[in-house]
């Protein structure tokens, strides 16, 4: 049986060994600038894009004799590997990884790398790339044309003055290595406003190193409401919080609505619980959006987006969501959730909180009618203070609607 080689390339030449694996094939396959690397060899090669037909290729080539795939790097690292593990039978293909980029770049930068949050953004679609990359201290990046270290340090720019993050905007270090391996290797380290400004190869691996955080809470899950901003004790109680959040259920990664979000407390739970998750903070007072955004820095919840804005009009720009949540609707109950129920997947979950009875009556017929299986839950709170006097809260219902 034929065999499929899949080489890792780390340096302009090649070593004996992939010299001899090269010349044994009949076919090598790779980006456009190896071509030059293997010239001298009396084998065909093929530019690996357009992928799927240099796939076919190496299909149809396979039943000649063994072929080769050449890889910058390791192939199992965010490369070629995984795609052709997929395609081919696993017994047929040997693959020798050479050094990663990651770790070549890392090695210039002159820091450790395995605490570092590595990704790749290859062909990748991101709502809200902040959000992916301030939750680590430590980012290394594999970028593409559209995801470059200059777009990628403007985007960043823009979201942190947006929300009134002026020290990290200083503070955040940015190192970027270019054409590894080359004669124009070189390495960029600056401030995100001089990365701003700078054009950088194709080929680059990006750092963002955050400044350590001031002390925040070591856990995940439970934040008291003295611990958050919010005008005249309009903030949804903690165990309120808790039982909405529970009947979310929220996804580890996607996007979730909070609309009428007020000070922003279950955004921030929700975004502090799951970091991967894109956090859409809808609401049209100024004055509560100021506490969301003092909220999100005092947290580092930079995976949430506040939303100027009544809902349902502000929501017609924001990516599809997972989950809603609406704590408040401003008189708009119906519209809201006849665009939840067309924006939201199937299994998509609808969760209305209702503090007054005109919600409470009008919210589950309006969610049924609109394609919503609906059940609810009455949160009646008492706390008990020092000395043994209790306070009672109003009661909440929480009416949580399955698509």
């Amino acid at each position: 049986m034929f065999k499929l080689f899949v080489i890792g390339i780390a340096d302009t030449m090649l070593s004996t060994q992939q010299e001899s694996l090269l010349a044994r094939s009949v076919l090598i396959v790779g980006a456009r600038r190896f071509e030059e690397m293997v010239s001298h060899l009396p084998v065909r090669f093929l530019n690996i894009t357009p992928l799927p037909e240099a796939l076919a290729a190496i299909g149809s080539h396979l039943q000649q004799g063994n072929v080769a795939v050449l890889a910058s790097g390791d192939p199992l690292f965010y490369g070629i590997g995984r795609r052709l593990l997929a395609e081919f039978p696993e017994e047929i293909i040997e693959i020798s990884p050479a050094l990663s980029s990651v770790q070549r770049a890392c090695a210039l930068f002159r820091i450790p790398w395995d605490d570092a949050f590595v990704t790749s953004l290859h062909g990748r679609t991101s709502s809200h790339l902040p959000g992916l990359l301030l939750g680590h201290a430590k980012n290394v990046i594999l970028t593409d044309a559209n995801h470059s270290p200059d777009r990628i340090a403007r985007q960043i720019l823009d979201y942190l003055q947006f929300i009134g993050e002026d020290e990290l905007k200083e503070t955040i270090r940015m190192m970027v290595a270019e054409d590894i391996g080359l004669a124009s290797e070189k390495v960029f380290y600056g401030t995100l406003q001089e990365g701003s400004t700078q054009r950088f190869s194709p080929l680059n691996i990006l750092c963002l190193l955050m400044p350590a955080a001031a002390a925040l809470p070591d856990y995940r899950f439970g934040l008291t409401e003295d611990l958050l901003h919010h005008s005249r004790g309009l903030i949804t109680k903690n165990e309120v919080r808790a039982a909405t959040l529970h009947q979310l259920r929220l996804p580890e990664s996607g996007v979730f609505w909070d609309i009428g979000a007020g000070s922003g407390s279950l955004s921030i739970e929700a975004a502090r619980a799951n970091p991967a998750l894109t956090v859409y903070a809808v609401e049209q007072k100024d004055e509560e959006l100021q506490n969301i955004k003092n909220n999100i820095v005092k947290f580092r919840s930079f995976n949430i987006v506040p939303v100027p804005g009544r809902a349902p009009e502000a929501l017609n720009r924001l990516p599809a969501p997972d989950r809603i949540f609406v704590g408040g609707s401003s008189g708009s109950l119906a519209a809201i959730i006849e665009l939840a129920a067309a924006r939201l997947p199937a299994g998509g979950l609808l969760v209305i909180n209702g503090v007054i009875d005109k919600t409470v009556q009008e919210a589950p017929p309006l969610m049924e009618k609109f394609g919503f299986s609906v059940t609810t839950s009455v949160i009646d709170v008492t706390r008990t203070e020092p000395g043994g006097k209790a306070k009672r809260f109003n009661p909440i219902t929480i009416m949580t609607g399955r698509r």
